[in-house]
């Protein structure tokens, strides 16, 4: 699975009172025509929300359909991770109304970090993020094995 988004950068906004979240000119700007400003919002791993464009979702349920409906796991993995999922659309100002149930899982209130994270965008709390920061440093040894593994 390769991505064709390689998004980056770290923006500021405020969510307005019908609950839109304005996503960043230079992140939009990377969108592809091929997408026509349809993205997906879903819930991350983390307490926040994770943004895909359409056509990277469609890579990610690729894969997603790999998994056995058999296995206990999985099932439980595709429906919590699948339904929270929804296929939504920048209108002509990049805004977009965020769902409440993604509102409450995310904890945001006013202010909200929005991040390019390689093929996805994620929104935060800016607060809860701060505080993840702090919390989950990487030791010294785990960063220097993950970064043998990089080519910079």
């Amino acid at each position: 699975m390769s991505s064709q988004y390689t998004f980056t950068g770290q923006f500021t906004f405020s969510i307005d009172s019908k609950n839109r979240v304005n996503i960043p000119a230079p992140i939009r700007r990377q969108f592809l025509k091929k997408d026509k400003k349809t993205f997906v919002v879903t819930r991350g791993i983390d307490q926040c929300a994770w943004i895909y464009p359409i056509s990277e979702w469609n890579l990610i349920q690729k894969e997603l359909n790999q998994l056995s409906s058999l296995s206990k796991t999985n099932r439980l993995f595709l429906r919590n991770h699948l339904r929270h999922a929804n296929i939504l659309k920048f209108d002509s100002q990049g805004r977009f109304v965020l769902p409440q149930s993604l509102i409450d899982y995310t904890s945001i209130k006013k202010d909200v970090t929005i991040i390019g994270v390689l093929n996805k965008i994620e929104i935060w709390n800016p607060n809860l993020l701060r505080k993840i920061d702090k919390s989950e440093e990487i030791d010294d040894q785990s960063y220097e094995q993950l970064s043998e593994r990089v080519n910079i």
